[in-house]
């Protein structure tokens, strides 16, 4: 097979890389909808509660790091694009090291974290403790979590999708049969919920570290602690992971605020907030499956310095993106109140949620384009340029919030959600220029940005 063979992008190898992404992701959401479930069958709303703002303090003590998973793929994309090994390997290790050792900071720092994000989260006594019966558990699983998000961000920089997808559905498998193990048969509640994503965890870690086997053993073989550690490698690698950090902490606390304006609106809004979420994190983990291809793609032909390969990566994984959007929004707006069904049987929580579910059915055409954006500057390495988009889409995020909720409630609420897609949208729009002029001055031969 011919080099030229090997690097063409066709529809069936963006559904190749794609394909087990969307399976994998779409799983993710699926694993919090089966956590609310099986509370959701519980007497009381506050277990749905609890579960949702413990699974929000998760996103900012994990999904921060999240710089583990994206920054990795872009640069095992594009060192892979270049084929230089050596590149790659450095990259492993690298990434490794600054896995397990925020791992480990995040478990010496719990209390202080734990209290502080139950302290900016306003809601009821009896979720609170429930929030902290749950966080006080789960934390010992991150050096676990961040390993798992490297290995996800080097399967996907690699080309390797299929094993990413066998990574994560060992991970949410073990999850969901732990989860009715603990909840429903030994009745342990919130608690029992946090022990089963602790033990799926540490399983999946141990699955990616034997999945990695052969190219962590060379890049172990060939180790140089000169190079490895040398100053300027440390700093482009910190450079690009803290752009990304900030970025992945203002998305995060976008998520936050919304869920900490849904909890002032009582238990009943919380929980119906919290199931329509689901429903938005559904349709965003599918459709990154098509962000982490063109992640992976356009990464590759920038590392190559092939601007027609970049464009038609670009092209076919947007086009797909938006078909199977508007197949979401379908699904969404013919069997959307029998999916809310499934969440939970308490009548209250299901009728607050249907009064908004047509925010849903809009919400994945809207929300396509930002998520395309995201992939291709992850890929190419314009980290700089997505943390500058992110904040000036917080700050109008923010005041768009400001001004509806007074005046719409729960409806203001998902408006300005929506309208934060499209800031997002247009303002990585603005950037993606620069893209194109980096390729055509050749700029990209460096591989460093």
């Amino acid at each position: 097979m011919s080099h030229a063979q090997d690097t063409s992008i066709s529809h069936r190898k963006v559904w190749a890389l794609s394909g087990p992404i969307m399976l994998s992701n779409v799983s993710v959401p699926l694993v919090g909808a089966v956590d609310t479930a099986v509370v959701g069958r519980l007497p009381e709303p506050q277990a749905i509660g609890a579960v949702a703002l413990g699974a929000l303090i998760f996103s900012f003590l994990y999904w921060g790091f999240g710089f583990l998973r994206m920054g990795t793929t872009g640069f095992v994309a594009r060192a892979h694009g270049a084929r230089d090994q050596q590149a790659l390997y450095d990259t492993l290790l690298r990434v490794f090291l600054l896995a397990f050792g925020f791992g480990f900071l995040t478990i010496l720092l719990s209390q202080p974290l734990i209290g502080l994000s139950l302290h900016l989260l306003d809601s009821s006594a009896e979720i609170e403790q429930l929030t902290r019966d749950y966080a006080e558990i789960r934390i010992w699983s991150a050096p676990a979590t961040l390993c798992i998000y490297v290995f996800t961000g080097v399967f996907i920089g690699m080309q390797k999708t299929a094993r990413a997808f066998a990574l994560q559905l060992i991970l949410n498998i073990s999850n969901v049969a732990l989860d009715f193990l603990f909840v429903i048969g030994f009745e342990m509640g919130v608690e029992g919920v946090a022990f089963a994503t602790l033990i799926a965890e540490y399983l999946a870690a141990i699955c990616g570290f034997i999945l990695l086997r052969g190219p962590l053993a060379s890049a172990l073989q060939k180790i140089d602690w000169q190079r490895l550690l040398e100053r300027s490698a440390l700093l482009e690698l910190m450079r690009a992971n803290g752009n990304i950090f900030i970025r992945t902490l203002c998305l995060v606390f976008a998520f936050a605020y919304f869920t900490a304006q849904s909890a002032k609106m009582g238990d009943v809004v919380l929980a119906a907030n919290a199931i329509l979420l689901h429903l938005q994190s559904i349709m965003a983990y599918g459709l990154d499956g098509f962000a982490h291809a063109a992640e992976a793609l356009t990464g590759s032909a920038y590392g190559a310095g092939k601007r027609r390969e970049f464009s038609r990566a670009v092209t076919l994984t947007s086009l797909w993106a938006c078909f199977i959007a508007a197949l979401v929004g379908l699904g969404y707006m013919f069997f959307g109140k029998t999916i809310l069904g499934l969440f939970t049987n308490i009548d209250a929580v299901i009728d607050a949620a249907s009064a908004y579910l047509p925010w849903m059915i809009i919400s994945p055409l809207i929300s396509v384009w930002s998520f395309q954006l995201d992939g291709i500057f992850i890929g190419v390495g314009y980290t700089r340029e997505m943390r500058n988009a992110m904040l000036l889409s917080m700050g109008m995020y923010l005041v768009v919030i400001t001004w509806l909720v007074p005046y719409l409630g729960n409806h203001g609420l998902f408006l300005a959600l929506s309208l934060f897609m499209v800031f997002r949208a247009i303002t990585l729009g603005f950037y993606y220029p620069r893209i194109l002029a980096g390729m055509d001055s050749g700029y990209v031969k460096t591989l460093r940005r």
